[in-house]
Formats: structure tokens, C-alpha cells, sequence
């Protein structure tokens, strides 16, 4: 059965309004009629599985008729969240995606010292930041989550630190001489809030490391490869979900 996102405030009185791109996908590319049975999420956890009851082309929408409402339980045990220092190109597009996809619950767009991409231009910074949304959205979508990762706006390394203690762990993949395997640093780690931090091409600075250095960071290393900033990431969110199950 087709899977269509709405925002939680679209479902109202047992029924759900549809808009916008997921309302043009419905109608023009998917060709779904009034009767047809879907499934929404609405990104906070519920799914509704129901049929289209008003297809309106002509204005762009529809009406889906609630006929049973879900709350699957929470994936995980642990909130991971992804610091990500923003690579070159558009690698960040694919870095959102994929981490969606790997169970992430948050990620934190990231300019460290040696990040090279530094929009300086507001209105470019929130349309960026847009488009990650738009792409986690998709993401959940396609792989069957039912909730979708928040995604932050830009944000300098300093100030991610500077919230250091609030997290249980913090895994930050650097090429320091003095590390410990990502093996042993998650070995029987089962829940808790946990944030991995990945730098950019050239890694973070020495001066960034000692700001990092609290009792609640390890150090770790991804093995004997250097990694691009963009497979980092996701090797870490990979080998979380395979030690936590998720």
C-alpha cells in the first residue's frame, strides 16, 4: 500500500488533509482515485492506515478517511544523534538520507575549523537546511519510519561542545594518536543519548579535541582505512545499530 507524510497538524476529526508535493504524488504520479486505501505518518511516531475519500486535482489535494490509527513502538532504546561537519558538494544530501535510513534522531549540520562549505548568505543557510528536511522526510518515507529525524540548522562546532553533558556518550572519529577501536568504545552500549561526532576533510584541529576532551568522549578509530568525512558517519550509525539491534 502507498506511504504518504503529512505534518501532525493535517490530521484533524478522524480525517487527514493532504497538500502540496505529497498531495501532487498522490494525485498525478501515483494516479490514486477516491477509494484507494493508503497509509500516513505524520512524523511523531503515529501511522494511519485509511483510503482517499476526496481526490481534488484541480487544487492539489486530498482527503484520507482514517480507518486505523498506530503508534508502532520507538524503534530504539537510544537517541543517536549526528554532528556532521558539512562536506563538499551536495555529499551532506546523501549523508541525511543514509543516517535516516540507519535509525539517526537527530542530525547537526556542523561547521568545525577546517570545514570548507561555509554558506554566509541567511536566506542560503535556511534553504539548505530546508532541503535536508524535505530529503529525511523522503527517507522516512521510503524505509517505513514512522517518525523523522530533526535536523538542525547550521551550527558551529563550539556550540555543539558547549553541550557536551548532556549526552551519555560521545564518540568523535579523528585521527588522534590516542584512541580507542569503535569496538571496544560501544562494546555492550545498549541505549542512552548517544552523539557522534565526524569532522571534515582534513579532521578537526588539536585545539577542537581538547574542547571536546570530557569524561564522557572517546576518541575513536574507524580501522585501519582513512575515511572521507561522508562514509565516516555512516560507518559509525552502522556499526550503533548492529551492536544496539536496531
Amino acid at each position: 500500500m502507498s506511504r504518504f507524510y503529512v505534518p501532525k497538524e493535517c490530521v484533524k476529526d478522524g480525517n487527514i488533509l493532504v497538500e502540496g508535493d505529497e498531495a501532487r504524488h498522490i494525485l498525478k504520479v501515483m494516479r490514486l482515485k477516491e477509494g484507494d486505501g493508503v497509509v500516513v505518518f505524520d512524523g511523531t511516531g503515529c501511522e494511519y492506515s485509511g483510503f482517499i475519500k476526496d481526490a481534488d486535482e484541480r487544487n492539489n489535494r486530498a482527503i484520507v478517511e482514517i480507518v486505523k490509527e498506530e503508534r508502532p513502538p520507538k524503534e530504539a532504546a537510544a537517541e543517536i544523534i549526528l554532528a556532521q561537519a558539512i562536506p563538499k558538494r551536495k555529499k551532506m544530501d546523501w549523508i541525511i538520507e543514509k543516517a535516516t535510513e540507519l535509525g539517526v534522531s537527530r542530525i547537526i549540520p556542523m561547521i568545525s575549523e577546517r570545514t570548507i562549505v561555509r554558506p554566509n548568505d541567511q536566506r542560503k543557510m535556511d534553504d539548505k537546511a530546508e532541503r535536508w528536511r524535505k530529503i529525511a522526510r523522503e527517507a522516512s518515507k521510503q524505509c517505513g519510519r514512522t517518525d523523522v529525524p530533526r535536523i538542525e540548522d547550521l551550527t558551529l562546532y563550539g556550540q555543539v561542545t558547549a553541550h557536551m553533558d548532556e549526552y551519555d556518550l560521545a564518540l568523535m572519529a579523528c585521527l588522534e594518536e590516542d584512541r580507542v577501536s569503535l569496538k571496544s568504545a560501544i562494546k555492550n552500549i545498549k541505549s542512552g543519548k548517544i552523539i557522534v561526532f565526524i569532522g571534515p576533510e582534513g579532521d578537526f584541529t588539536r585545539e577542537e579535541l581538547v574542547m571536546a576532551d570530557k569524561d564522557n568522549c572517546r576518541f575513536i578509530s574507524l580501522g585501519k582505512r582513512v575515511l572521507k568525512s561522508d562514509t565516516a558517519g555512516l560507518f559509525v550509525l552502522s556499526a550503533l545499530a548492529y551492536e544496539m539491534g536496531i
